[in-house]
């Protein structure tokens, strides 16, 4: 859905150590990695949980962050793998996106069905899945790294990526990502589950 592809180990023999070694601390098996061939930084992780998932990197997250940023997001998103979070989050986005494509058949009817679909959608979304999430998250990340630091500049530096690139994707994915990266309007609103970002911040430096 979101164009990723495989990531063949010649490509980047580092980053899949660094995704090895993480695992391994964190107590899962080492996810299939996938490039999303996209300039706009995010991160991602999909799957049932410790025993099988998937993390996908795009190409602008490879650029923008430095080593120990990566290293601290990956670490998050395994973290979100480790809690079995990725099983609840990849079921939620798929019926929210399924329900929200459904008012694309409609015709001259489209905003209508979108204005009942939609925020039916973000029900189920904000039903199964609790900010919370994102702060345990963040807390197995740091506990692993020995500092929230890294992590912590990572967040701001995806939060302001919104501001120097244009990102494309349908709102119900907005659970997918370590940072909302979707403008707080509309029906982009109605699927926001990360919880504020200065509270993150504040937890992490604390």
């Amino acid at each position: 859905m979101l164009g990723a592809r495989e990531y063949a180990l010649a490509e980047d023999p580092i980053l899949r150590s660094t995704v090895d070694a993480l695992s391994a601390k964190i107590g899962v098996v080492p996810p299939k990695l996938y490039l999303i061939p996209d300039p706009y930084p995010r991160a991602l992780a999909a799957g049932r949980g410790p025993a099988g998932s998937s993390l996908a990197l795009s190409t602008g997250v490879l650029g923008a962050l430095t080593p120990s940023e990566l290293e601290a997001v990956i670490a998050h998103e395994l973290a979100h793998v480790r809690r079995r979070d990725v099983l609840t989050q990849t079921s939620a986005v798929m019926l929210a996106v399924v329900l929200v494509d459904l008012s694309r058949i409609g015709g001259w009817f489209e905003r209508a069905l979108l204005a009942v679909l939609g925020p039916v959608a973000a029900a189920f979304v904000h039903l199964l899945l609790s900010p919370r999430r994102e702060f345990a998250a963040d807390r197995l990340a740091a506990s692993v790294l020995g500092s929230g630091d890294a992590l912590a500049d990572a967040l701001l530096k995806l939060d302001r990526a919104s501001d120097l690139v244009t990102f494309q994707a349908s709102p119900a994915t907005e659970p997918l990502y370590t940072v909302n990266p979707f403008a707080q309007e509309g029906l982009s609103a109605l699927f926001s589950t990360h919880p504020p970002l200065q509270e993150r911040l504040r937890r992490l430096v604390a």
